[in-house]
């Protein structure tokens, strides 16, 4: 109960310098929230400086812009995508896709071996002798799956 009259004989100053306290230790633990908290806990002290409100309705109006700050910001967020000028980094097999090669062991029962750069990949597809030219079209793991190139 000490930390209740403390907070109602400061008013709103108790809430801004919360604010303030917690945009400083987002500085210390980034992750997006505390920002939040730190603008939710300024407005609700500035409020309470403007306009006397009970100490009840500056936690329930603390508690709903948390909410309300958090909530956009992870919507906002959810909607953006960060351009990046290399997009299949961890995803090799992806980068492969489309390109057209020639087979140094045959496809049998399905499945063969096939060798792109430094790296043999495993593919599936139909049954073709070595030689032949091939086009992968897809990837199941680290297994490509190809279809026969046409001559014409």
């Amino acid at each position: 109960m000490v930390i209740l009259e403390t907070l109602s004989s400061l008013g709103g100053w108790a809430w801004v310098v919360v604010g303030v306290v917690l945009l400083a230790l987002e500085l210390v633990v980034p992750g997006g929230v505390l920002v939040w908290l730190g603008v939710a806990g300024i407005v609700t002290g500035l409020a309470s400086l403007f306009q006397p409100i009970g100490l009840p309705f500056q936690f329930l109006l603390f508690g709903g812009l948390s909410l309300v700050l958090i909530a956009g910001w992870l919507r906002y967020q959810k909607g953006r995508t960060v351009p990046t000028d290399r997009p299949y980094l961890n995803r090799r097999a992806d980068q492969l896709m489309g390109q057209v090669a020639t087979l140094d062991e045959a496809i049998v029962n399905g499945s063969g071996r096939l060798g792109l750069g430094d790296t043999i990949w495993r593919i599936a597809g139909p049954d073709l002798p070595a030689g032949h030219r091939v086009r992968i079209i897809g990837a199941e793991g680290a297994t490509l799956r190809v279809e026969p190139v046409d001559a014409g």
